[in-house]
Parts: C-alpha cells; structure tokens; sequence
C-alpha cells in the first residue's frame, strides 16, 4: 500500500470512530428514551405518583432492593448508591440516596436515565420524588446527595423477591437553565 492509501485508511477509521463516539453520546440518550416511551421498557414502566400509597395496612412483605449507579463516560461524575441493597416493605414510602460529585473544572449538566428489572415489577415500583425527573448541574467540584422516594405496589407478584434499581447519568448540554423541582407526595400516616 502507497503512503496516500495509507492515510486515507486512517482518516476514514478516524471519522468512523469519532461518528460512533458522537453517536454513543450525543444520539442515543434521546433515542433510548424515545425507545422507553414507545416499547414500555425501561424508565416508561415505573409508575410515577403525586401522593403515596393508599394503605398498607396488614402488609408484612418485604423484598430487596439492589441499587446501581453508573456515569457515562462522556459526563466527569462520580455517581454511587450510598447503600447497595435495602429491605424494602411493600406497601410502605421507602427512600434511598444516591452520592455524586463532580470532577469538571466547569459546571455540567447532566440527566439519569433509569430501569427497573425484572421488567414485571417495572409498574410496581412507584416514584414520588427522584433526580431524574429533571436535569442536574453540578458546579465544579461540588458534591450533593440525592434521594429517591418511592413504594412498591403491594399488587407486587409473590414471585418477585428481589428488584433492582439501576441509573445511568449522561451528559445534558441544553442550554436551558437546569430545573430542581421534584415530585413529592406526602408520608402516608
């Protein structure tokens, strides 16, 4: 192969490469939640409520929850549950925290995407206040917990024993100010 053939190798690898990382994350956070709202899959399925649970009166169940966090790579956060499981009672408000911390030397913006598997407990798992309902930014440095309220349905399958809860932060650069307001409901008595 020629000098020139040779260059022209590398710069179309180049271009290829850089298309595929632009897709990955500038592309795909929105499509992913445009594929969530047409399938149901995913963030679509978890119920989202203004008030908590109506009664739990006699529910005794209790089931696990695993919580996972990650950042994509294009977003300078750290981003962890402070807890990794928590008993859960169905039926009751329920709330865990997440830990994140940015590394930027500028403030970024960024949105959670999350899922809950099995999917068939997707629609069981209901949200009163969370960070993902809005975009976060993080000034430089700054560090922040955030919570999640929420309950599980005590219409829950008896099969399902365990529920994992899982966010992935991306990188949000619109150029709109970043919201905080959340959701919240009230604590049952």
């Amino acid at each position: 192969m020629s000098g020139n053939a040779n260059r022209n190798l590398v710069l179309k690898l180049l271009l290829v490469s850089v298309s595929t990382f632009a897709f990955g994350v500038f592309a795909m956070p929105p499509l992913y939640d445009k594929f969530c709202q047409i399938t149901g899959i995913g963030q679509s399925g978890v119920r989202i409520a203004e008030q908590g649970p109506k009664d739990n009166a006699g529910q005794q169940r209790t089931v696990r929850l695993l919580l996972d966090a990650n950042s994509n790579s294009a977003l300078p956060w750290d981003f962890a549950p402070l807890e990794r499981s928590i008993p859960v009672r169905v039926g009751e408000m329920s709330e865990t925290h997440y830990a994140v911390q940015s590394h930027a030397s500028e403030t970024t913006s960024g949105r959670a995407v999350y899922n809950v598997t099995p999917p068939e407990a997707a629609r069981y798992f209901v949200k009163t206040e969370c960070f993902c309902f809005s975009r976060q930014s993080l000034a430089a440095g700054e560090q922040r917990e955030m919570p999640v309220r929420f309950y599980i349905d005590p219409e829950l399958p008896e099969d399902i024993s365990e529920i994992t809860l899982s966010y992935t932060f991306f990188l949000n650069t619109e150029q709109a100010a970043a919201q905080e307001t959340r959701v919240t409901a009230p604590v049952p008595n």
